[in-house]
């Protein structure tokens, strides 16, 4: 394997936006939610201008082989923050090769910058490579997860 740079995605990155969220469908086997109604160019930006939006790539010989999308999110019980790693994926072909505990050191160190109290992610107890990967970083707490629809949309 050639080495593998990260990178901050900014609202200049449009390309590698779009890369990372075609990388998400893939791996996540999802293309519906993730490929099917792209945002338009002027939400990303937006998005990415925000500071509390922490979206990563990794680059392999330029192109996207892995990434994270993280949201900090500051906290009511106490004058601190959190960052929460919502979605993180790795190409197949680049797996075990240390291009997610990249991402993650990466998002640590933005952590760290921005003086939150914690970073965490969420596992699907079935997903055994990412719970491995996570319990050699972290801490593992048992939680359930509840999806809760808005008002008038019908649960399921």
């Amino acid at each position: 394997m050639g080495s593998v740079t990260v990178k901050r995605l900014r609202a200049g990155d449009m390309d590698a936006a779009r890369a990372l969220n075609a990388l998400f469908g893939r791996c996540f086997s999802d293309p519906a939610t993730y490929c099917e109604t792209p945002p338009e160019g002027a939400y990303l930006t937006a998005l990415l201008n925000k500071p509390h939006v922490v979206a990563l790539v990794a680059l392999h010989d330029g192109d996207v082989c892995g990434g994270l999308v993280a949201y900090e999110l500051e906290k009511f019980e106490q004058a601190r923050s959190e960052i929460y790693i919502y979605d993180l994926a790795v190409d197949e072909a680049l797996r075990r090769q240390g291009v997610a505990t990249a991402l993650i050191a990466e998002v640590s160190r933005i952590a760290q910058q921005r003086g939150a109290w914690v970073s965490f992610v969420q596992a699907d107890n079935e997903d055994a490579p990412a719970v491995a990967l996570y319990e050699k970083l972290g801490f593992r707490e048992e939680v359930l997860h509840f999806d809760i629809p808005p008002m008038g949309k019908p649960a399921g």
